[in-house]
């Protein structure tokens, strides 16, 4: 299957104009300016099925555009939005296949989240939406596959938007890929770092309205869109989604319960509206469970978990706790994932969380330092996930993260203090898309000091996992410079994991 066009990605199919249908009862609004200035994207793809997003920005829209100079200026739009979707087999769409009608109301922002079911699987579809005078991006998709011999898919995070630009994500929309799965801290909350090349333009959001403004920002990048609209994505968040090193219901910088929880709920909110995530999840934001499992023919299996929402509290100091209470996933999620990694039958099985779970000492010689905020403060926690993947005799299981702003391939082990212990799983963290980076020295202190970590570099990008009948590669790629626009990407350390043999070997 060729490649989107850019240039269709980024403007939309208007030579396929004349196949909308009459508009019929869509509600014939008109725009002074473009409402699909957040692009278009899919996610949550099964092997019938896939959800298409968009938002719609109505700032400056109104019902009837009015053809009196001397009108008074349009206010912002309260009222709901009919928006017409179309799913194609071709980027003309000389082949449809569906459209319809989805209701944007502005209790959520305006954003649309359709499921489109009774697709065919593992087959790559076009989709677009239309509003009034108004016609988004095209964008493609793909569903899940029944049966497959290769799967390719890049995973991402940490993407502060004033320490660079998204150049890594140009890059990754020009790849051949099937998915792209994002490990969270899609935005962040705070500004922080020097050398900003663009700026938040605002404060630390506690409101929805603040955390819809912050996502919009993020949203209106278009390496960011490019990438959107070429491929299916699935995504969790991580912590500055909501705010930094937050736990459950606990969180540094808010030490009245209530009011995090307030802030929490409008994060998630916001966090739905922009994501292209299942339609269900709009039942409510005090809790929203993103944890869940995809499967990609008996190729793959991939697994999604949330290490923010149930956490025990982060510990205080650098000391490593053992207390068996301590959990990084909560009771329930435990259970989930026991469950559906015993029953997987798939020949690889990727598990999808948000950091590092190998130990990681980050301190020189005999004196030892730990960061708890990560897997490292929930022992007890991690040995439970690694007994689970061991006693379920789990195929050719894989790890990866994001979190550290840094790339690292590691052995995953029961016991990381046996260093001859023959390795559980393979594991691979993708270094940030913008986000500051951790001192070269630190990452050759954590090297040195943890022989089950293989790699680690500063670079700033992405990584791609190709996963075949014999192997798991993968690439770790990098920009030149975060900082520049524009600026080239590079594969610069690729690994491989065998089938039937977990740990980590580089090519």
């Amino acid at each position: 299957m060729p490649l989107l066009k850019r240039r269709n990605v980024l403007v939309g199919g208007l030579a396929a104009a004349a196949v909308w249908r009459p508009l019929g009862s869509v509600r014939a609004a008109g725009f002074a300016s473009d409402p699909f200035v957040l692009g278009v994207a899919s996610g949550a793809p099964r092997k019938d099925s896939v959800v298409l997003w968009t938002r719609l920005i109505l700032d400056n829209a109104f019902a009837a555009v009015s053809a009196d100079p001397f009108a008074p200026a349009p206010k912002p739009s309260t009222d709901p939005v009919d928006v017409e979707w179309m799913i194609a087999e071709d980027e003309t769409f000389s082949k449809p296949v569906q459209s319809g009608i989805y209701r944007a109301v502005p209790e959520f922002a305006h954003s649309v989240h359709v499921e489109i079911k009774g697709l065919q699987p593992g087959h790559w579809y076009f989709y677009r939406f239309r509003a009034g005078n108004a016609e988004s991006p095209v964008g493609r998709t793909r569903t899940a596959s029944e049966v497959a011999d290769t799967f390719r898919f890049a995973f991402a995070s940490c993407q502060q938007y004033e320490q660079g630009y998204y150049s890594a994500y140009t890059d990754m929309a020009r790849k051949d890929l099937d998915l792209v799965v994002h490990l969270g801290d899609y935005i962040y909350e705070r500004t922080y770092g020097a050398g900003l090349v663009r700026k938040h333009g605002a404060g630390v959001p506690s409101m929805l309205y603040e955390f819809r403004d912050r996502y919009a920002l993020y949203k209106s990048d278009p390496e960011l869109q490019a990438a959107h609209a070429a491929f299916p994505w699935l995504a969790v968040w991580d912590d500055h989604e909501v705010t930094n090193n937050y736990a459950n219901d606990h969180a540094p910088d808010a030490p009245n319960r209530e009011e995090f929880l307030s802030r929490r709920r409008a994060a998630y909110q916001a966090w739905y509206e922009h994501m292209p995530v299942h339609p269900g999840l709009a039942s409510g934001f005090d809790a929203l469970r993103i944890y869940d499992h995809y499967r990609f023919g008996d190729l793959l299996g991939l697994t999604l978990l949330d290490t923010r929402q149930y956490r025990s509290p982060e510990l205080e100091g650098d000391a490593a706790d053992d207390r068996p209470e301590r959990t990084m996933l909560g009771p329930a999620q435990e259970e989930w994932l026991a469950r559906t990694l015993n029953g997987s039958q798939a020949k690889w099985n990727i598990i999808a969380q948000q950091t590092l779970l190998s130990e990681r000492d980050t301190k020189a010689g005999p004196a030892t330092g730990y960061n708890l905020d990560g897997w490292d403060g929930y022992r007890a926690g991690r040995g439970r996930l690694i007994d689970v993947v061991q006693s379920s005799k789990l195929p050719n299981p894989i790890v990866i993260g994001g979190d550290l702003h840094a790339f690292y391939a590691a052995d995953v082990k029961r016991d990381f203090a046996d260093h001859g212990a023959a390795p559980i799983a393979a594991e691979f963290v993708c270094g940030s898309i913008t986000s500051d980076a951790p001192s070269a020295t630190s990452l050759a202190t954590a090297v040195a000091e943890n022989p089950h970590l293989k790699f680690a570099s500063d670079k700033h990008g992405y990584a791609v996992m190709r996963v075949g009948l014999k192997s798991a590669e993968v690439d770790f790629i990098a920009v030149t410079d975060r900082k520049q626009q524009n600026s080239p990407s590079s594969t610069f350390q690729s690994f491989a994991v065998a089938d039937g043999i977990a740990g980590v070997n580089r090519l």
